[in-house]
C-alpha cells in the first residue's frame, strides 16, 4: 500500500496456530528480520500495537537504568 506522510496500512491473516505473517514491505521498512523479538502491546479498547525495535530497547534501558528509582 502507498504511504501518505509515512503512514502505512497492511492486512494479515491469523493462521490456525494464532500466527500472523508480517507483510514483506512492512518487514523491510521497519527492519524486521528472522529471529527478531517483537513487543506486542494490547489495549482492549484501542487494539494491538507493535512498537518499533527502538521503543523496545528504550523501554528496557529505562527500566534497568543505573541509579534510577527502583520502587
Amino acid at each position: 500500500m502507498n504511504a501518505m506522510d509515512g503512514k502505512y496500512a497492511w492486512t494479515a491473516t491469523v493462521g490456525e496456530k494464532g500466527q500472523i505473517v508480517i507483510p514483506k514491505q512492512a518487514r523491510d521498512i521497519f527492519g524486521i528480520r528472522p529471529g527478531d523479538t517483537l513487543l506486542l502491546l494490547g489495549d482492549v479498547k484501542r487494539g494491538i500495537a507493535i512498537p518499533n525495535k527502538g521503543a523496545f530497547a528504550d523501554l528496557f534501558s529505562a527500566a534497568f537504568e543505573e541509579g534510577g528509582d527502583r520502587t
